[in-house]
């Protein structure tokens, strides 16, 4: 049986779905990211890529490069929301399938032929229901190896399918530029042009010790690809292991008062999207970076794991109280680990006051769902958001 493994990328996934929501944002140069100019591009449309604007780039450089860029603030919530559609359109067609990041994905498509025809209708059904789904569009790589599934599904962006036939893929590696490989960095590259490597065709040059001897254990790894060898399977990811929120200011800061007040929005959106998903912790872990960029992160356990947004903030303030602040502080986060529950007998006055505060969460998250976040502030953080 013909092995094929399917490669799924959104394309241009965040600013499409800024693009999708408001029509106005249509046909013009978007970027997703920080409004200021500390900040970066986390994602940017077509449009805007045609100006040469990327995912990474600062704000700066990309509104030099595009005088008329729009930018936009990030919905993460709305991005994983859509992206969960998209997950389910894979598993219609597939039990095996690997999330690689919120816009992609690897599908093992083997066997699949019998069901639903050849690998190129396969790919065209998987992006005509994504569609249905989310009025957004793919673009899907196919090939018997998942690395070339990866690069296959880049070849023809946007809204495009590549397939990559077993009858192909000696020629096709032979020509293949080795900075598409997947792992091979500028550093990497930089390095094999000093061995006189440009294509992955010029790794068979030589044997898989000469490349041991010089790149280390990297150096067979890239030797296999050049042979078309990938031996990863598609492996459906394990179960989520933490969930955190973070925030670069626009200013860097020393106020402890106004670092608590992001803190108590940050474990706000940490309690709902552990409750959402139904996950408890037991250790938060503060995230702080200063402004010649040093971090640090720190972290307590808790005896009971927990979804509740006071308990989070509380060990958040605390872990906050112990760092001192030489300098200001240019970003500040919240996560929480360690799902599970681990038993713990809790006094009649515990027990009370958790069950008091995790009626306050319900009700709050019930609210926000039916009437949008902006619904409900909590006192502390009234105004905090438009400053």
């Amino acid at each position: 049986m013909q092995t094929w493994i399917m490669h799924i990328d959104m394309d241009a996934f965040f600013a499409s779905v800024e693009q999708l929501d408001n029509p106005e944002l249509r046909g013009k140069p978007v970027a997703v990211g920080g409004s200021s100019d500390r900040g970066v591009c986390s994602a940017a449309s077509y449009e805007a890529r045609k100006f040469g604007v990327r995912s990474a780039l600062s704000v700066v450089k990309a509104r030099q490069l595009c005088p008329d860029l729009i930018l936009v603030p990030g919905r993460m919530g709305r991005y994983k929301e859509l992206s969960r559609k998209v997950m389910a359109v894979l598993h219609e067609f597939s039990p095996v399938v690997e999330q690689a990041s919120v816009d992609e994905a690897y599908l093992d498509a083997t066997g699949l032929e019998r069901l639903f025809g050849p690998i190129g209708k396969i790919g065209r059904m998987i992006k005509n229901r994504v569609k249905e789904e989310t009025g957004l569009t793919c673009s899907v790589g196919a090939a018997p190896i998942r690395f070339l599934a990866k690069i296959a599904s880049d070849l023809d962006k946007p809204d495009g399918m590549s397939i990559i036939y077993p009858e192909q893929v000696k020629e096709f590696l032979c020509e293949l530029p080795v900075a598409k490989i997947p792992g091979v960095g500028k550093k990497m590259q930089e390095g094999l042009k000093r061995f006189g490597v440009r294509k992955a065709g010029d790794l068979l040059l030589h044997g898989r010790d000469h490349w041991e001897g010089r790149l280390g254990r990297y150096g067979g790894i890239l030797f296999d690809r050049a042979r078309g060898i990938d031996p990863n399977p598609v492996e459906p990811v394990s179960e989520t292991k933490s969930t955190s929120a973070e925030n670069t200011f626009h200013e860097d800061t020393c106020d402890r008062m106004l670092l608590r007040k992001w803190l108590l929005a940050q474990s706000e959106r940490v309690g709902a999207d552990l409750r959402r998903h139904g996950f408890k912790g037991r250790t938060v872990t503060l995230k702080v970076k200063f402004s010649d960029f040093k971090q640090i992160t720190r972290s307590r356990s808790l005896e009971q794991a927990t979804d509740n947004t006071a308990a989070i903030f509380d060990v958040a303030v605390q872990l906050l109280a112990e760092v001192e602040l030489r300098r200001p502080v240019r970003l500040i986060g919240v996560g929480v680990s360690n799902f599970g529950e681990k038993p713990r007998q809790m006094s009649l006055l515990e027990e009370s006051q958790k069950q008091e505060t995790d009626k306050l969460d319900k009700a709050v998250d019930a609210i926000r769902e039916k009437f949008g976040k902006g619904a409900l502030t909590r006192a502390e953080l009234l105004g905090f958001r438009k400053k």
